[in-house]
């Protein structure tokens, strides 16, 4: 027998019933925000391309992304505070568009989350081979597509864990995550103390330093610096996942809110503090090394803590690449449960199932695993395929966004913004209508920037190919269209919460007869 439902008015005001474990805490919920931002993973995986890019001036581009974000962010903390639902971007546009634009919403999401955790997933292949040669499973790493089909097959390993720990349940998963997500915090503080105390140069040596980029470029550094923003550009995001297991968290319109808030808040904080400390502490900013995906900040952080230290620290990032990939692998699967049990997947039946043991839904869980390891083998002979698939993912999650906030604009615009909030739950109040105006400007700007036809971004390695530099409006459109177009013509008047899921209503007693 399925659970009873545990009384969530929010739940009922969806038409839902309640199966979910809701077993996760404050800091369970705090945890999956920043295990899925990982600064450790995306700081340490994308330096190399920010200064290759922008040289050390693109450290400016940290507060602006997070400037923009936390728009984002304040728009989708009030939100959760009012409906902390699974599958929170697609049943959040349930309540502030029409139900095409939810449904596209949570197919955005659901496919650019997939190429995201296989992307994650490759970022082992950065750091475990300088822990230890053999991790080079394959050749010793000179070979023309070693390093390629190595880091598929470590990242094959990682994403079958995160398979195996997402069926099991969600409290091992909240459980791994959080003791991860502290190991990477302590290990972050005690990496910006270390690179701190190693410091070179002067603050004004790396903030106006371009290293020469954008000479020549019709927009000068401001075309460098543009490139060299999607690094933070792509870290980030994902504060949203901790609003996504909103079914499964306790007091989920007080917590998750916060929970967002504090992800994007401690991301930038201590993302930002390394990145800055780690230029002042490069033993030369003209070094070729800072500029190379072999070396990056991993580079400068061996030089200055030594081998010992160094590794211990190199420790710590796979461990924050290891709940990286865990968080980003829950969120799909609560997207893929949220559609499936309105019947808005193919075979939502079986997707919606939720293990009557376990209290998670196992076969999402599964298929999503299959199907990033399926995107993962893209990186064995085509390289540039991958490389432009992740691109291309990250701009999907930013367009995924602004189908959230744009029709919340539209909602306040006409007056159809629901009034104050219940009291001691986050509200914008007054604010919520410039906020939510800098959180659709920001994200059109960034999208459009992330998806602009760069050979640098799309087509950075020989041979050239006119489709790999177009890849984005070519994906993207074709993702876009074939999807609406199996909803619109097949699935849309067949939507509907399942049976097993939907809320059981109260008879209203009859009358009592005078």
């Amino acid at each position: 027998m399925p659970p009873s439902d545990d009384g969530d008015p929010h739940l009922a005001e969806f038409g839902y019933r309640q199966h979910l474990d809701r077993s996760i805490g404050r800091f369970s919920s705090f945890a999956a925000g920043v295990s899925y931002i990982s600064i450790l993973t995306g700081t340490f995986q994308l330096f190399y391309f920010g200064f290759a890019a922008g040289g050390p001036a693109y450290v400016w581009s940290w507060p602006l992304v997070f400037a923009g974000q936390l728009m984002v962010a304040l728009c989708f903390a009030e939100l959760a505070a009012r409906y902390p639902v699974a599958g929170s971007l697609y049943n959040w546009t349930k309540r502030l568009g029409s139900a095409t634009t939810s449904w596209l919403a949570g197919w955005v999401m659901l496919t650019a989350s997939i190429v995201t955790l296989a992307a994650t997933a490759l970022a082992y292949q950065i750091t475990l081979p300088q822990l230890w040669s053999g991790f080079q499973l394959v050749g010793d790493g000179t070979g023309t597509y070693d390093v390629a089909v190595n880091a598929v097959l470590l990242g094959g390993l990682l994403i079958t864990f995160t398979t195996l720990v997402n069926a099991f349940g969600v409290r091992l998963m909240s459980r791994i995550n959080s003791a991860g997500v502290f190991i990477e915090l302590v290990a972050a503080v005690l990496i910006v103390v270390v690179l701190a105390l190693a410091v070179t140069r002067g603050p004004q040596d790396v903030l106006f330093d371009t290293g020469g980029r954008g000479e020549g470029q019709p927009l000068g550094y401001l075309g460098a610096f543009l490139v060299a923003a999607l690094a933070s550009g792509y870290v980030m995001y994902g504060f949203d996942t901790a609003s996504s297991l909103g079914e499964e968290t306790k007091e989920p319109s007080r917590t998750a809110p916060r929970a967002i808030l504090r992800a994007i808040t401690a991301s930038f904080v201590l993302g930002g503090l390394i990145l800055f400390f780690g230029l002042l502490a490069a033993p030369s900013l003209t070094d070729p090394q800072l500029s190379s995906g072999s070396g990056g900040l991993q580079y400068v952080l061996l030089s200055v803590a030594g081998t010992g230290l160094g590794k211990a620290f190199l420790v710590c990032i796979v461990v924050a690449v290891t709940v990286c990939c865990l968080a980003v692998h829950t969120a799909a699967i609560r997207m893929t449960f949220a559609m499936a049990r309105d019947n808005a997947l193919p075979a939502g039946t079986r997707l919606a199932h939720v293990d009557p043991r376990r209290r998670t839904p196992v076969v999402p869980a599964v298929l999503v695993g299959a199907l990033a390891v399926g995107v993962l083998l893209l990186n064995v002979r085509q390289p540039q395929v991958f490389t432009a698939l992740t691109s291309m993912a990250v701009v999907m999650i930013y367009l995924a966004y602004l189908l959230v906030t744009g029709p919340m604009l539209v909602a306040r615009l006409r007056g159809r913004w629901p009034g104050p909030a219940q009291p001691g739950r986050f509200s914008l109040g007054r604010w919520g209508l410039p906020v939510n105006v800098l959180a659709v400007a920001w994200g059109t700007g960034m999208a459009v920037n992330l998806a602009w036809p760069r050979r640098e971004i799309y087509n950075a390695t020989g041979p050239q190919h006119w489709y790999l530099q177009w890849a984005a409006p070519l994906f993207i459109g074709a993702i876009v269209a074939v999807g609406l177009a199996w909803y619109l013509l097949r699935q849309r008047k067949r939507t509907g919460v399942l049976p097993e899921h939907a809320a059981v209503i109260d008879p209203i007693p009859p009358p009592t007869p005078a």
